[in-house]
């Protein structure tokens, strides 16, 4: 009965003729290069989940760039979230995972600004379908939210050495730039503005829209954007190291003799062999064409979209999987262990110090380079710290890195997402009204809000504190500058 009655709703429409996504009925509607699209609505907010921005790049389209979609006039509905891309962790994902998911204010005539996220998960795991993810906040304040999926681990980061067509293996980067695409080609539809998109995204999806600014493919879809908790001297592997990942990859498979035919679990097998002995394995490499330098060669040099820009991190990086990175910091690191403890004097334990590095190796100076680099060119910058951590979790938190996505999305009733006080709402609110203010005109400072002073003055930032949030020098500056003169010899 639903069915029928949004296809009596969209015939309606279809004979007054309008295309910008509105109420029809109780079913909005927008008409795509790929479609009629049929939405829902919870409250103030429509949404459009699973829609296809490429072909499925399943059977002979595995490790091939994102193929466009016919254009058509059939109309579908877009009630649910298309499955996450194929990664071990998720039972229910496939390779047909192209998919992104739209959230916009019901019955608001645009052109409306756009926010297009971009999830982390160290470019193995994660998905736009994330209940953490859910756009509804920000389309309550007037914007339009895009969250999307792209491809993952082996079939997002690496081309197999017999497959060679492409000369490159960051399909997962191609995706992006093709969901990009979707939006300034489809996002009038909804009513969101083209010519004003911003980027968001926190670990691999904040690496990824760096790599984003600094590629000449994409520089002209996006016109602002926010890199949370970007690991900016994270070194990319070279075409040799990947071609040699993907000849790892061929032999944990068998070496089989048609590679597109092989079927997903002996895919995600083959990965978790190769995850175990490497949890970086899969991630974007230099292919000479969309990834030409590192991140902090490509800032260094000046060559990054000059657009408005939030940079910042977590006061604790560290995640269930970081054990090994940590290890790894403290093993390249010429500082002895009671230098360490000269630098992080609160730090109780060993634990605690390499814990404390790594954040700061990884995370909080990288983040400091890559700000500096950015104001240097003139385009506005700001910097911010987060260290808050909710009321119920002071006495025992967890692992730091993403806590603020909770804050960002306002969504505290997401299972593990833990019970919110009152405070912890009021810094939600505080640092959800930035994003949208940033996102609206390029600056993130508003009525009501403590005063956010740009980068370029006096290497300020704001810390969001359990106890303020206010702009100042950074606490961390001296210890910072070791740990910049180590990583610059």
């Amino acid at each position: 009965m639903r069915s029928l009655l949004a296809l009596i709703a969209a015939l309606g429409l279809l004979c007054a003729g309008p295309a910008v996504a509105q109420p029809v009925g109780q079913y909005p509607f927008a008409l795509t290069r790929a479609g009629q699209m049929l939405g829902a609505v919870e409250g103030e907010v429509a949404s459009f989940k699973g829609l296809a921005y490429a072909a499925p790049p399943v059977g002979s389209l595995r490790w091939r760039p994102p193929q466009d979609l016919p254009e058509s006039s059939e109309m579908s509905t877009a009630y649910d979230y298309g499955a996450p891309c194929l990664q071990p962790s998720l039972p229910a994902a496939r390779e047909d995972c192209l998919t992104l998911n739209v959230f916009r204010p019901f019955g608001v005539d645009g052109p409306l600004p756009v926010m297009v996220f971009i999830h982390g998960g160290g470019f193995v795991s994660g998905t736009a379908n994330d209940p953490l993810f859910d756009g509804a906040r920000f389309a309550q304040a007037g914007l339009i939210v895009v969250t999307v999926n792209y491809r993952l681990g082996a079939l997002g980061w690496l081309e197999p050495p017999a497959l060679t067509e492409n000369g490159s293996g960051n399909f997962g980067l191609m995706d992006q730039i093709a969901a990009l695409r979707w939006v300034h080609d489809n996002i009038a539809a909804f009513g969101g503005d083209a010519n004003n998109v911003t980027l968001f995204g926190n670990g691999a999806g904040a690496t990824s829209i760096a790599l984003l600014m600094l590629c000449a493919q994409s520089r002209d879809l996006f016109q602002k954007a926010i890199l949370q908790s970007v690991p900016g001297r994270a070194r990319l592997p070279s075409s040799q190291e990947a071609e040699a990942a993907g000849r790892q990859f061929v032999a944990a498979l068998g070496k089989p003799a048609d590679l597109r035919a092989v079927e997903p679990a002996r895919l995600l097998a083959a990965e978790r062999k190769l995850l175990e002995k490497s949890p970086r394995r899969f991630a974007p490499a230099m292919d000479g064409n969309l990834v030409t330098e590192d991140i902090a060669a490509g800032f260094a040099a000046g060559h990054e979209s000059r657009i408005p820009l939030i940079i910042g991190s977590n006061d604790d990086e560290t995640r269930f999987d970081s054990e090994l990175e940590v290890k790894e910091a403290l093993s390249s690191s010429i500082a002895s262990l009671d230098e360490l403890r000269r630098l992080y004097p609160d730090a109780r334990t060993p634990s605690e110090i390499a814990a404390s590095f790594y954040t700061d190796k990884v995370f909080s100076e990288p983040v400091r380079m890559l700000a500096r680099l950015h104001a240097a060119t003139g385009a506005p910058t700001f910097r911010y710290r987060f260290t808050y951590v909710p009321e119920a979790r002071r006495a025992n938190p967890d692992e730091g890195h993403g806590r603020e996505l909770q804050f960002i999305f306002g969504v505290e009733g997401v299972p593990g997402a833990g019970i919110f006080s009152r405070r912890d709402r009021e810094v939600a609110s505080r640092m959800r009204s930035y994003w949208i203010n940033f996102a609206k005109n390029g600056d993130p400072n508003g009525p009501e809000l403590p005063r956010w002073d740009a980068a370029a003055d006096r290497d300020r930032l704001l810390l969001i504190a359990n106890d303020r949030i206010a702009s100042g020098d950074d606490p961390s500056s001296e210890r910072l500058d070791r740990l910049a003169r180590e990583s610059e010899k």
